[in-house]
């Protein structure tokens, strides 16, 4: 879900796209490093789903990849783990800091830390409510749109229903840019037609097990289910379990939608047992390595870079799986 990171850049005018506005320009980099070798400091959420997993990888191959030193820090979904590791970095005058934010509010602070110290910082998968001014790109996903896609595949299922349709939704970590936007985009897109309602609405916090608790617990309350929509592929997984072990059938019973399409998802989505799958793609590290350069450079990038994504049903999930990476 979610399902997004923030990167800082040292330099004295920042410019970058990020997936909210348009930049200015660049400048030079404030490194302790002594070399011309960038130095990316980089805080990322935690490891909670498949896709967070993809995009650590991801970030670190193309660090690799790209010859910058990546310093990586595991905020293990806590915000004030996330502020911590940016401070360090700051310390350690780091060319530019990374991270995906936990949550959208909050960050002010150091966020203001980092721009004295003329690092700059780039959000990736995930945006915040501060100043634009303080950060100089943002890298990921339109969220309202994945909750938009979602919500268009329901309106369009269930298009001639006369009856009112049930909907579970099951939200991503209270607070968080994916959760918030999610929501937004899905309830946007349904209110289309007034038989679709959504009669439950929870975080499940983005993770697998935490979608098959609330699950469980929602499905005890309101016996007539038609649809759930899960912000992204773990909770929906989770939520899947908690259908089959309460005697109905995913897919049919109780039809599925998630955003992310993760392997995990994917192929439930060709078992049949999820319906309909919004992509979100975690795959973000060459971009994020490509802007920090730029940054450092003094070149001028995007404010707002949006990343491109798909959706998948059946078929088309069993043709992507062989060659998924994720």
């Amino acid at each position: 879900m979610f399902k997004r990171l923030i990167v800082a850049v040292a330099s004295t005018s920042l410019a970058l796209t990020a997936l909210s506005a348009c930049g200015d320009s660049g400048g030079s980099s404030g490194s302790g490093s002594g070399s011309d070798k960038l130095v990316l400091g980089f805080a990322q959420v935690g490891a909670e789903s498949g896709w967070r997993t993809a995009n650590t990888k991801d970030i670190q191959e193309s660090a690799k990849a790209a010859g910058v030193e990546l310093k990586f820090s595991d905020a293990q979904q806590k915000q004030e783990n996330q502020i911590a590791a940016i401070r360090s970095f700051i310390k350690q005058k780091v060319d530019v800091i990374a991270f995906s934010p936990v949550v959208v509010t909050g960050w002010d602070a150091v966020l203001k830390e980092a721009k004295a110290a003329n690092i700059p910082v780039v959000l990736t998968d995930r945006a915040v409510d501060s100043d634009p001014s303080l950060y100089v790109t943002f890298l990921g996903s339109d969220f309202v749109e994945e909750g938009k896609k979602a919500g268009d595949w329901v309106v369009n299922e269930y298009k001639d229903a006369k009856e009112p349709v049930n909907i579970i939704q099951l939200e991503g970590t209270v607070g968080a840019a994916p959760a918030i936007d999610r929501k937004k985009g899905f309830e946007q897109a349904i209110s289309a037609n007034p038989n679709l309602k959504v009669i439950a609405s929870q975080s499940g916090d983005f993770t697998r097990a935490k979608g098959k608790e609330v699950m469980q617990a929602l499905l005890k309350a309101h016996k007539d289910v038609d649809v759930l929509f899960a912000h992204n592929d773990d909770m929906g997984l989770g939520a899947m379990q908690a259908i089959q072990e309460a005697g109905l059938t995913p897919g049919k019973d109780i039809k599925i939608v998630t955003v992310d399409a993760v392997h995990d998802g994917l192929q439930a989505l060709a078992d049949g047992k999820f319906n309909f799958v919004v992509e979100c793609n975690p795959l973000l590290g060459g971009q994020l390595m490509d802007a920090a350069k730029k940054v450092k450079a003094g070149q001028k990038v995007p404010k707002r870079i949006v990343t491109v994504e798909t959706v998948f049903d059946q078929a088309k999930a069993k043709e992507a799986l062989p060659t998924r990476k994720y």
